[in-house]
Formats: C-alpha cells, structure tokens, sequence
C-alpha cells in the first residue's frame, strides 16, 4: 500500500539500535565527564558508577578494569550477544503467542431455547475478548518485561534493582510513544482508523495512566524510598480490578445494564459478541417487544437465539460474496482454487487477535514468512495430494452374478421382455450356471405373460447374457401390471464333468450378486394413456442449471396425445429471477410412455434457500383420433340423440380417451446448493485463525524450523507465496538455532495450547534472566546505568516485534483497537503483574524478617513521573484526533500524519533524554 510499507523488520530494527546507542553513549558519557556541579545529587546512585556485579546466571568477566580494546571487544561481545538473545526471546514468545491464541480460541456449543419452542445451536467463545486481551495477550506480549522484574528481585536475594522497573517504564514510554506514533504514520493515505471499543479504551488508558501515578505515590508519597506489604500487594491486586471493570464496559453491566445493548456477530466465525448500540424501544422477538433493559438470563438467550438466526448469517453471507467476487475475478479457476483463494483473503481481511499480530510480525522477521499464505499453500497442497491418491478398489476374486437393471418397462403388445444378466468379476475362464424363474405379482403368468424358467450358462470369456420372457396382448383396459424374475441356484463348473455349487469349493469363486430379482412392468397399450408427474413435489439443488422434469404415461399408450405444460410462480420468481418460465406442449407419439420437460434453474448461490414454484398440466387431446370418434366425443351439440349402438361406442371411446393422473401439478421446491452450502462451512471453519498459528505434531513444529519462507506483506487474493529472498536466508540462518530448539516445546494442540503455554514461559523466564546479567554487564562495560540501559536497550529490544505487530494491525485492521487499544492495556498490566509482583514477594520477604523492603526513588520516580505527564498529552492528541476534520485515532490528513506522529517521536526522545540527563544528575530529580 502506498506509503505504508516501512523497511524490512531486521534491518530497521538494527537500525534503531544503532542510532539509539550511539547517540545514549556520546550523551551519558557526556554526563559523566561533566556533572552539574550546581544541582544537589538527591538521586542517591548519582554519584559514580557501580562496578559490575555477580549476573544471576553469567558470571562476572575478569579482569574487572580490562584495556581500552579488551573492553570494545567485550561491548561487541555483549552487544552481539544481547541482540541474539532478544530474538531467541522473540521466536520463544512467538510459540508462547501461539498457545495463547489457540487458548482464547476455545469455544463451545450452546442450545438455546426461543419463546415459540423451537430450540437452536449457536457458538460461543469462551473466553471474553477484553478479558483475553488485558490477561493473556497482554502477559504474552509483556512476558520478558515482567519476568525481568520478578527475576532481578528474586535473584538478587530479593533486593530491589533498576533494571526491571526501568524496563517496565521503558517499555510503556516506547510503546505508547514510538509504537503508536508509528501506527499513525502508516495508515494509507485518505484512510482513517478509530477506537471501536471507546468505553474499554477509555478505561485502559486510565488505569495505564493511574498506575505510574500509584508507581510513584508508592516511591515518594506514600513511603518514601520503602515499599510495605500492602502496597505491593494492593498493585498487585489493582490487576484483576482492571481485568474486571474493563468487562464490565465490555459487557454493559452494573450501571450499563439500563443503555441498550446489540448482540452482533464475529466476522467469518459466527461467535456471537456483545456490543453497543443506539437506545431503541425495544427489540421484536416472535411478534412481541421485549425491553432489553430488563431482560432476564432467558430472554437474553432468546435473544441470541433470534440473532443467531438473523445475524449469524452474516458471516456466511460475507463468505459468498468473496466466493462470488472470485469467481468472476477468476472464471477460469476450479472451484478448489476458489475456495483456497477465499480462505485466504477471508483469513487476511477478517478481525484478528493481538497475538496473531505479534506471531505474524516475528516469523516474517525471522525468515519464517507470511504464516497466512503459508498456511494456505500448504492446505492447497494437502487437497491436492489427496485427490491425486486413488484408492485402487481390491481385486474382486468371486464373479458375482446379478441383473443389470433390475427394473423393466415393455408395451402390451411388445411381444417379449428381454432382461439382461451379467457376470462381474472373478475368473472369467469359468464356466457358471445360474437358474431363473418367472414370479407373479400383479399381473398372471397364463394371462398377462407367459410363465418361463431355465438355466442361463455363462461359458468362459461371456460377461453378459439375455433371457426372453413372452408377452401377452389383449383388448381389454386394465392398469399396468408387473412381474418378476428371480435368479437361483448358482453353479460353478470346475471340471468338465463335476459341476460344484460355490458352497462346495474352498472358498467361493462364483456368488449371487444385487439384485437377484428383476421387475418388469407391463404397460397397456389399450387406451390412450394417464399422464401424471412422478411424484407430487420435487426437490432440486440450485446449482442444477437444468431440471429435467419427467411426464409418464401409463395405463396405455395409444395414439398420439399432446399435453400441455407451463410453470407457476409461488415464492420462487420466474423472469430469469429464480427459474426462466417455461411452456408447450408434450407431444406423445403412439407407444411412447415418457417425455421430459426442462426448466432454468438460476443459480444465485445462496446459503440457505428454500423457494417453489409449479408445473402444471393442462387436459391432454388426441390427434390422430378419427372422425367418427371425435363426432361421439364432442360435447358442443346440443340435444343429440344417440342410438344404443352409438352410446355403447361413446362409452368405448370415452374409456379409451386420454386423462391427467394424480399429480398433475408438480411442486418444485429450490434448495441451495449442497456442494456450495457445504463449501461455505467448510471455508467458515478453516478461518480459525488457532488453525493458521498452530501446530499439532513434533513433525511440523521441526519442518517449520527448518523452512526458509518469503518476508511478504503485500496483500492479495491468491495467497501464493514468492521465493525467499536475500535477506530471509540471512535471519533463517542466524535464528535457525533457536527456532530448532524450541520446536522442542510441546505442540499447541497438547492440552488444549496449555502444555504449550507452561513450558514456553519457563523458558522465556530463563532467556530473560540472561539477559538481565547480559544487559547489565553490558551497561557496567561501557559505563551506563542499569536505569539507563533498561530505558534505552533492553525496553527496545523487548519492543520490536509488538512495533512491527502493531505496524500490521494499523494497515489490515478496519479499527485502531488492536494497535492502540492493547498498548494502554499492556501497560497497566506491566506495572500490575511485573511490578506488584515482584515488590509483594520482595515486601513479604523482608517483613518476615523484621527489614522494610528498600526501593530509592530517585531515577524511577523522575521517569515515572516524565512518562506520566507525557502519557497524558499523548492520550489527549488520540482523543482530539477523533474529531471529524480528521476523524480517527490513526491516519487521516497527511500534514496530521507528520505532526502527531512527529509529536509521539519526540516525546519519546525527550523522555530518553531527560531520563538519562537526571540518572547522572545532569538535572535534578526527586
């Protein structure tokens, strides 16, 4: 897209760190030589830098006072090492996303039962989107951060340090500043994108804000420089507070429940989701109002249960239109083609989790490629390898002996019935005898055909044979009659003398088949004919295009009869709307018994449909019928007097004369498209983005990990994948060691993603716990404050793939939820978990021995406070960038673009720059 595609993920991440570091190293290295002899040093670290310290896992490099070189190679050493490790941390957290979104994913089945009766299934998630969103999402997305914190303290014999905290407000200050600064930045030009969700934003964004205010109220007001038990724990606690109350503005409860509420549906997945809505009077339901306000737990599930059936549709109906929109984009495709191409763009453009993003912008970092169109291709590939398998049917062994067809029809005065036997596989080079006898149904051997039985031998090489059964004609009318045919006694000749039954032999070599038994039906020829339809109704698919309709004529067959016929509008729509109207005239010649009609069917490929409409046919007329006849037969002289012998042959020709049966009017009942309906559901299921992220075997997480995929971000309806470039054979190499190790972690289809989950997060505490001692050796090394080098380094480190998965999110998504929403949520849920937990612990720890739990304000509290204030004027900019002269959170107007995102840039370089100024007391703190 024009203007939205940034550099490639490695080498602009590379290139942050870059300038960043040069530009912290001339800056502190500034403040060192030059302290501001004016300004008292209140940050108690001020004063001088600490030596390196024992790492919690790396121990310390000596000699501590190395050379000039010796310590450059040691800042490459560390450097190189810390970068490395952050990608180790990236592919760990992309399995740890993974789990997640296959966690959230879960849904269920319900039925609900509706006012009238009915009841009706509908799909849940069971995990609520904003309670997902600000639990696990957010702790995966923030997992190093907060793992950090807890690992600095309980490592350190649970003392307090700064590399964790400063990490936290590091991370926040580069998440709400550069992250969503970028977001506004990349959004195609004349596109706007805003806050859906403005209620749980709103809160979010309070509760990020109010916990740096808490962060240092705990440090500077509270209990100077000491952090007690309750307040550790009471920010610990302020996490489900937050979790709770955002769902609470999620769902509309408490002093919600008196607004209206809408339940709408997901995209493509049909789970049913709350969200707001304008205030109505009420909401009709089987013909009666129902206030929403006071609805009960049973009249909320009536409720679903009517969306489910209006509403659910909708992604269905958004699934045909793709397939529609594809079919005339692409007429010359199959519809397997078809249907990979709509999975993929129903995959790209349907609504996606935080954690889809994070995975996708890390596996196209890491030479992984685009998940989606990789799992498309490989899903095409699948279908594909599984049409080329034929299943080869066995080798029949046994010749089966059977009639083909088993059902019959002849005219009375055919003279004879010819049935046909064949013989199917087997040892063909057999000779096989197999009897025959007539059987009377409703017509009588003697009477209506003439009994006969005999042996049929099927001589070596012979697959079919003919038996004749006689006919027998007469004068009188009567209804059409059958009979039957049955085979028995099957025999196998083994020898030229000695006939077996296949009872006799080892195993069978000859068997009766199905059927054993033939039907022939004996029409009579006497009269003119019924004509009727098969059946009263007929269902057909609407992707027929053709109905082919049949007319019988039965109970005779002669003369020749014309039969008119037209088609009736009922709910279906002729016209070319649902079906093209036809009409005529059927013109039956003598002894022909069956004609078809055919009728256009429009196929408008609907999911569900159920129309009709009517053939009809009119009184049907002889025309060969001769003078005499026709003079009896008329009705239009009046007062005629016929004699006996007149009335007698009136009579005669009135039997004789042809009529409509007992379906004379067909109802033809449209359905949808069994092949389609099914193609859709299938489509519905395969967008499950836990399918796309997920993994079900040790076999595939390990063929992944050593596949090279394309880094392409350009959207299109195909999802093919082009080759790897350069660059993606250079990140496979360099991360090909960490995506084999942790293609180790158990598959996110064990226990549900759980198995998953638990082992990627030991593992992502154990990488964060080296680079802790790798960050802060490496700050020592050359001189930086662990507070410094946790704000710079280790917070952008930790920060580059949420940048690039929020870059994602801000160009694919329709809203600004995912990549705005989630930042605010991210950062309350950092001080929440990462602080309170760690401090709770550490608090504990010390009141149990009589010791308060010593945290110095001094360069925290300053950066707490700098972000605070900033967080502040950065939220009001979102909200004065909803109104209507730029009318989203992100993009709009190019000269708003530029200023606000040049505006977040800055203030994140002025709160670098101010943080790092007062760590070495360039300017006072607190």
């Amino acid at each position: 897209m024009e203007g939205s595609r940034p550099l490639n993920p490695g080498s602009s991440a590379s290139l942050w760190f870059g300038l960043v570091f040069v530009a912290v190293y001339f800056l502190c290295a500034d403040a060192r030589t030059t302290p501001n002899p004016l300004l008292s040093p209140s940050n108690a670290t001020c004063p001088g830098n600490s030596k390196c310290h024992e790492g919690i896992i790396l121990p310390i490099w000596y000699p501590e006072d190395p050379s000039m070189g010796d310590k450059i190679a040691r800042v490459i050493v560390y450097f190189v090492a810390l970068i490395y490790m952050f990608l180790g941390v990236s592919i760990i957290a992309d399995r740890f996303m993974a789990s997640i979104e296959v966690i959230t994913s879960q849904e269920k089945e319900i039925v609900i039962k509706r006012p009238n009766g009915e009841t009706t299934t509908t799909t849940i998630r069971v995990w609520n989107e904003t309670v997902s969103n600000l639990t696990l999402m957010a702790l995966g997305s923030s997992a190093p951060e907060i793992l950090l914190s807890i690992i600095e303290v309980c490592g350190h014999e649970f003392k307090s340090g700064e590399l964790g905290p400063s990490t936290i407000v590091g991370s926040a200050a580069f998440n709400m500043f550069v992250i969503i600064g970028l977001c506004v930045s990349v959004i195609p030009q004349g596109e706007v994108r805003k806050v859906k969700h403005l209620r749980v934003f709103f809160i979010t964004a309070g509760w990020s804000i109010f916990a740096y205010i808490w962060l240092y109220m705990i440090l500077a007001v509270f209990s100077p420089n000491v952090v007690q038990v309750w307040e550790g724990l009471l920010t610990l606690a302020f996490f489900p507070i937050c979790v709770l109350l955002a769902w609470v503005a999620d769902r509309r409860l408490l002093f919600y429940k008196f607004m209206h509420k809408k339940y709408r549906t997901d995209k493509h997945r049909g789970v049913i989701i709350e969200t707001e809505t304008e205030r109505s009077k009420g909401i009709e339901m089987d013909g009666k109002m129902v206030n929403s306000h006071f609805m009960d737990g049973g009249a909320a599930s009536n409720l679903i249960g009517l969306i489910e059936n209006k509403e659910v549709d909708e992604s269905r109906r958004d699934m045909i239109r793709i397939l529609k929109d594809l079919k005339q984009k692409h007429p010359e495709k199959e519809l397997d083609q078809l249907v990979e191409m709509a999975n993929y763009y129903a995959l790209s453009h349907q609504q996606k989790s935080r954690a889809f993003y994070r995975i996708q912008a890390t596996r196209m970092m890491t030479g992984a490629g685009n998940i989606l169109k990789k799992h498309v291709a490989e899903q095409a590939k699948k279908s594909a390898s599984v049409q080329e398998v034929h299943v080869d049917e066995p080798e029949e062994y046994v010749s089966r002996i059977a009639f083909e067809p088993a059902v019959y029809q002849c005219l009375e005065n055919c003279g004879a019935a010819i049935l046909t036997i064949t013989r199917k596989g087997g040892d063909i080079n057999k000779t096989i005898y197999v009897d025959y006898k007539t059987e009377d149904g409703s017509a009588n051997a003697g009477a209506d055909y003439e009994f006969t039985e005999g042996t049929v031998v099927f001589k070596p090489g012979e697959m079919i044979k003919e038996i004749s059964i006689g006919i027998i004609d007469d004068d009188i009318f009567e209804e059409d009659e059958h009979f039957f045919v049955r085979l028995s006694n099957l025999r196998v000749l083994e020898t030229e003398d000695e006939v077996l039954s296949p009872n006799s032999l080892p195993y069978p070599k000859a068997m009766l088949g199905f059927p054993t038994v033939a039907t022939v039906t004996i029409l009579d020829d006497d009269h003119s004919g019924i004509f009727t339809f098969e059946s009263s109704s007929l269902h057909v698919s609407e992707s027929i295009c053709i109905m082919e309709v049949k007319v019988l004529r039965t109970s005779g067959a002669r003369g020749t009869v014309i039969v008119p016929y037209r088609t009736v509008e009922g709910l279906a729509k002729g016209g070319g709307e649902d079906f093209e109207d036809t009409y005529g005239e059927l013109e039956f010649k003598n002894d022909e018994t069956c004609k078809v009609i055919h009728v256009k069917i429009i196929d408008d490929e609907e999911y569900e449909k159920n129309k009709n409409f009517f053939l009809e046919l009119a009184e049907p007329r002889m025309v060969d019928m001769s003078l005499q006849k026709a003079q009896l037969l008329a009705d239009d002289v009046p007062d005629r007097k016929l004699t006996s012998d007149q009335e007698e042959a009136k009579r005669i020709a009135e039997m004789g004369k042809p009529v409509l049966g007992e379906h004379s009017k067909l109802e033809v009942i449209i359905e949808e498209s069994y092949e389609f309906k099914s193609t859709v559901d299938k489509l519905i299921k395969k967008t499950n983005l836990a399918l796309v992220v997920g993994t079900n075997s040790w076999r595939d997480q390990f063929m992944e990990a050593i596949t090279v995929s394309a880094e392409d971000e350009d959207e299109d309806d195909t999802g093919e994948e082009r080759l790897p470039s350069c660059f993606d054979y250079v990140m496979h190499f360099l991360t090909v060691f960490w995506k084999v190790l942790f293609a180790c972690v158990p598959p996110t289809d064990y226990l549900n993603g759980w198995a998953c989950f638990i082992v990627s997060i030991m593992i992502i505490g154990l990488l964060t716990a080296v680079i802790g001692d790798l960050a802060s050796h490496f700050g020592c090394t050359i001189g930086l404050k662990d507070s410094v080098t946790a704000v710079v380094f280790v917070a952008l480190g930790t920060s580059v793939p949420d940048t690039f998965a929020s870059k994602v999110a801000a160009v694919q998504d329709t809203y600004a939820d995912a990549s705005i929403g989630n930042v605010t949520g991210s950062n309350a849920v950092n001080v929440f978990l990462g602080i309170g937990m760690a401090w709770s612990v550490a608090a504990i720890y010390w009141h149990m021995k009589g010791k308060p739990f010593v945290v110095e304000a001094g360069s925290l509290a300053f950066s707490v406070t700098l972000f605070t204030i900033f967080a502040f004027l950065a939220i009001s900019v979102l909200l004065y960038r909803r109104r209507a002269h730029i009318g989203g959170e992100l993009g709009g107007p190019r000269g708003h673009r530029l200023a606000t995102s040049g505006f977040f840039f800055s203030l994140w370089f002025l709160y670098i720059l101010f943080s790092s100024l007062e760590a070495y007391c360039h300017i006072e703190g607190f």
